[in-house]
């Protein structure tokens, strides 16, 4: 383990990061709104630790292997989701705990989208664009755009690269270096954005709420700028750019790359997990316009189209916008809604929950085992298109997925330990393991009336669920630190 290079990249990335707060400094200083002081504070002292952890190593050159990659990884997004409090913890508004800056900052990097903050119309516009700033940073994973555009660090970017990026198949790279890769991604991923953004403010939004619609959009993050999320604008034009564009950033950015390069669609049409992926977004759009429609909980069926489309992509999609309190819904489909988020987005893309890629796998892992109970000596392969699909790549989704399901149990029983309800306990687990937001029962709102500890769990499925689970827990493991 090369302790000392692992500092020094965390602190080259902490003075990265205290980078990003200049925006919302210079927001607060041009509107007045008084906190300006409070980002100030925040770049001084996230620079400030990132320069005494960087400054004794500086000199220290040695190349990064895999296991360092997951430490720097794992103990950037920890130190960062502390880092980042920094701002709610000195502003004067909102006036909130330690725990929960703490918690609105984590849901922010990893884009799980989950709040403690009441009265979000009344924020300074400083704090708000804060909020939403830091979601786009955690879309797509700052450790990739560092990788991206530090490659002076010269130091394994591939085992950066591999810790952080989401899905079972991390070493497929869409170019042959990993700085291009890197690269390529937060190309498309910056002009998705910009798309995004131009079509919010065609759809009738101001500058500021578009910027920051766009960037919790394409993050797949959920925050907003409004209590009332995407329904504050009650406007049909806005929620279809909304849905559009959750619909993309759910998808694998390597299948945007393949179809910008060739200028061609074959590529989504040809992918076995897109086409599952449009598959259960569809069919559980129609069973949501059939239960709202039978059960009358719209006024019409243009209303029922209308909000069954946008919930299923937002919840589907691990978003999280609103435009109606679909908690309340009657019958089984706010939980449906919620199972869907288990699924999540593709691999590659910016969604969270378990992916899509895994639950094909699994499916067709199951399929293959019903047919190997009728044909025992069959040599039966499975297969993505028409590629054959290692037995190692099935047996670490296996595993992952037996991994998810024994840490979804233990944070739940955890907790009903606090003393939540079980629907209030699973849907939260749920809702922050995948990264999605917004829960059933007391978290239906917000969460601000969770206890601190239960604050605390939830952090951790929060960056449990952004790190694919694996990446946190291979720490715990006595081999890890063997030499």
């Amino acid at each position: 383990m090369r302790i000392q290079v692992v500092q020094k990249i965390l602190g080259l990335f902490l003075s990265l990061f205290s980078l990003t707060l200049v925006p919302p400094l210079l927001i607060a200083l041009w509107v007045a709104d008084g906190m300006a002081t409070a980002f100030a504070i925040a770049i001084a002292v996230i620079l400030t630790s990132g320069l005494m952890l960087w400054i004794p190593v500086r000199t220290v050159e040695k190349d990064l292997k895999l296991r360092d990659g997951f430490l720097v990884v794992a103990s950037f997004w920890i130190v960062l989701g502390l880092m980042g409090s920094i701002p709610f913890l000195v502003a004067e508004h909102p006036d909130i705990s330690t725990v929960d800056a703490i918690f609105e900052s984590i849901s922010g990097l990893t884009t799980t989208g989950a709040t403690v903050i009441v009265g979000l119309d009344r924020l300074p516009p400083s704090i708000l664009f804060y909020r939403q700033l830091l979601q786009w940073l955690g879309g797509m994973g700052i450790i990739v755009l560092a990788v991206a555009i530090v490659p002076m660090l010269g130091i394994g970017g591939m085992q950066l690269y591999r810790a952080e990026t989401p899905g079972p198949l991390k070493d497929a790279k869409l170019t042959p270096r990993i700085t291009e890769t890197a690269k390529a991604l937060w190309y498309i991923y910056l002009a998705l954005t910009v798309g995004c953004c131009l079509a919010y403010l065609a759809a009738g939004m101001s500058l500021f709420d578009a910027i920051g619609h766009s960037f919790s959009t394409i993050a797949i993050g959920g925050f907003s700028t409004h209590d009332a999320s995407i329904g504050f604008f009650k406007s049909p034009v806005i929620e279809t750019v909304a849905i559009i564009f959750m619909f993309i950033a759910g998808i694998n950015f390597a299948l945007h790359f393949m179809a910008w390069r060739y200028r061609n669609l074959k590529p989504y049409f040809y992918d076995a997990e897109f086409r599952m992926y449009a598959g259960l977004l569809i069919s559980v759009f129609l069973i949501s316009v059939t239960a709202l429609t039978l059960a009358h909980e719209t006024t019409s069926v243009t209303s029922a189209l209308r909000y069954g489309l946008f919930h299923t992509v937002s919840i589907g999609t691990t978003t999280g916008f609103s435009t109606t309190n679909f908690q309340v819904w009657s019958g089984f489909l706010p939980l449906l809604l919620v199972f869907l988020s288990f699924a999540g987005g593709c691999a590659g893309s910016t969604g969270g929950g378990l992916k899509v890629i895994r639950v094909l796998l699994l499916y067709k892992q199951g399929v293959r085992e019903i047919r190997r109970l009728i044909h025992p000596k069959a040599i039966i392969t499975i297969h993505m298109g028409d590629r054959p699909v290692d037995d190692r790549v099935v047996q670490a989704v296996w595993g992952f997925f037996a991994t998810y399901v024994a840490v979804f149990v233990l944070l739940q029983l955890a907790l009903m330990a606090t003393g939540l309800d079980q629907i209030t306990s699973f849907s939260a687990v749920a809702a922050c393991l995948n990264n999605l937001g917004p829960g059933l029962g007391d978290v239906s709102g917000n969460y601000a009336s969770i206890s601190p500890v239960a604050k605390y769990l939830l952090c951790l499925a929060m960056v449990l669920g952004r790190l694919e689970i694996f990446t946190l827990l291979v720490l715990f493991t006595p081999s890890f630190w063997r030499p």
